[in-house]
């Protein structure tokens, strides 16, 4: 712990003198563009990843960037996801996946699990992502050689449960929010993003080539 706390010091003393101006200004509110939805992993840093600064983000972190579908029972993301959308007024949502992600591996073999039962459980909200793996590509089983695919379709999967949250998709319909699915490969730092017009997850480069090529259409 001693790099913690002397890491703190060196915050005081240096980094927020630096940033003093915007952290007076934060202190009397959060105006967020983007709800950042990503996984626990100590690997993930999403504002060092994205380069923003405090602010920016509306964070919300657990084991595999999980969204549980919507439903009566309140739980922390319900909480978090409504009061990003509904008070903050996001307008991007992100699902960040990553790539050597322990969630995935505990989904692909949740009989691994027995001694965590209650990551056992939340999992089972990453089933539909299995499932439709093992449908493609036709394996009554997993293995880790499918992790990169149940990554991906995870992702996808959370998206849609995003879709069931009330809030959500009443700024949907209004075209106030728009949904981003990510995979970010720690070892390489490369980004991927799902695009809808090829259906599949391409990088960062091609996903902003993509966007401008829209925009430009749209101002013919």
């Amino acid at each position: 712990m001693d790099h913690v706390f002397s890491g703190v010091t060196k915050f005081q003393k240096e980094v927020y003198p630096s940033k003093k101006a915007t952290f007076q200004k934060l202190a009397n509110g959060q105006n967020p563009e983007v709800l950042f939805i990503t996984c626990s992993d100590s690997r993930i840093d999403p504002n060092l990843v994205t380069q923003t600064e405090p602010g920016e983000l509306f964070i919300c972190r657990n084991a595999g960037n999980i969204v549980p579908p919507h439903s009566n029972q309140t739980g922390g993301m319900t909480a978090s996801i409504e009061f990003a959308v509904a008070a903050l007024g996001v307008s991007h949502i992100v699902v960040c996946g990553h790539t050597d992600c322990g969630a995935m591996k505990g989904a692909i073999n949740p009989e691994g699990l027995d001694s965590l039962p209650h990551v056992k459980e939340w999992l089972g909200h990453c089933r539909v992502a299995t499932d439709v793996v093992k449908e493609r590509c036709g394996h009554d089983k997993l293995s880790i050689d499918d992790l990169e695919a149940v990554t991906k379709e995870n992702v996808l999967q959370q998206i849609q449960h995003l879709r069931t949250h009330p809030a959500v998709a009443a700024k949907i319909a209004t075209g106030q929010v728009e949904l981003h699915g990510w995979v970010y490969n720690i070892g390489s730092g490369d980004m991927l993003c799902y695009s809808s017009e090829t259906g599949d997850f391409i990088t960062m480069d091609q996903s902003e080539a993509e966007a401008r090529f829209k925009r430009a259409n749209a101002a013919e």
